[in-house]
């Protein structure tokens, strides 16, 4: 009965490495779940670089919209390579080593591109409010040149929120375990294993969830307002079902985005004691590359000039008629 509180106050040198330990309690699920997790990481390379292909070959794709697709691709790219190859060792050879800086670098590029493809999704949201609420002038508002210096802003306001992170894990010098009960290495699940005072970490972990996700959820709802403003004062059903139909695939996006993210958010946040932990890791993980996976599905069968691009590739006899 004394021995657990003995071994809680033991504490230790700065790790070499971290041991991420996948999810816990599930250990003899690990095969099945590299499974669907697998398939959403071959989808999310397959999709998301037949999409970056289209629109760089197809020049009449070279439009804000596309190019903020474009934008949305690379990031989910890169979103589901931080995590999918560490996840699916540990699902196929068990819990692996990581190198310290390797962890915080994980930990930044994860936290860095998730903050991406909120913004992203805000700058579509946008993107779509000035076309349906002001197409005459939406040529000379929305251009190529506008949308690389928004996606710019966007990557510079990712870097400068998430870099704290890593920097807050690296000023503490003495850790209580080094085995990570994740299967990447996310903030908290890092903090975790500090031993010292992590008040700092958790406020600006909670202030950045809440700055980051709100700011771009309300400008998000705010622009679709704006849009259903526009929309219902269209005279016929036919103009409305059209001018809902360029949104339709943005919204499916954000949806498969912002829910799961939300559900692995709040249940992490308020239900620990009531949700498993397994439960809390597995939300995380889906969360991470849900997404990446359906938006090119998404996008690929709801945008016509993508569809059309995409069917020309595979069918290429169809322009030999």
């Amino acid at each position: 009965m004394t021995e657990q509180p003995l071994l809680s106050n033991i504490t230790f040198p700065c790790p070499a490495s971290f041991l991420l330990t996948g999810i816990p309690g599930l250990g003899t699920m690990h095969a099945w779940l590299s499974l669907p997790f697998s398939s959403m990481y071959l989808l999310a390379l397959l999709g998301n670089a037949a999409l970056l292909a289209v629109v760089k070959v197809d020049t009449t794709l070279h439009q804000p919209m596309f190019l903020l697709l474009a934008a949305l691709a690379a990031t989910d790219l890169g979103l589901a390579s931080s995590v999918a190859p560490g996840l699916l060792a540990i699902l196929w050879l068990g819990p692996r080593s990581i190198p310290y800086a390797a962890c915080l670098t994980q930990m930044f590029f994860v936290h860095a591109l998730t903050a991406m493809e909120s913004g992203v999704l805000l700058a579509m949201a946008c993107d779509r409010a000035v076309a349906v609420g002001n197409p005459l002038r939406y040529p000379t508002l929305v251009t190529g040149a506008r949308v690389g210096w928004v996606a710019m802003a966007l990557g510079l306001r990712a870097v400068a929120i998430v870099v704290p992170f890593p920097l807050l894990v690296a000023r503490f010098r003495h850790f209580r375990m080094r085995n990570v009960a994740h299967a990447y290495c996310e903030h908290m699940a890092v903090v975790e294993l500090v031993a010292g005072n992590t008040r700092a970490n958790n406020i600006y972990g909670l202030a950045l969830s809440l700055a980051v996700s709100g700011v771009d959820v309300l400008g998000i709802a705010g622009s679709y307002g704006l849009i259903a403003r526009t929309v219902l004062r269209l005279p016929t059903r036919e103009a409305r079902a059209k001018a809902f139909g360029t949104c339709s695939s943005h919204i499916c996006v954000i949806l498969a985005f912002y829910v799961p993210g939300l559900f692995s958010y709040l249940t992490h946040r308020f239900g620990r004691r009531t949700v498993p932990r397994p439960v809390h890791i597995l939300l995380s993980n889906i969360y991470l590359l849900l997404p990446p996976s359906l938006n090119p599905l998404i996008y690929g069968a709801r945008t016509k000039q993508i569809r059309d691009r995409l069917l020309s590739f595979f069918t290429p006899w169809k322009n030999q008629l």
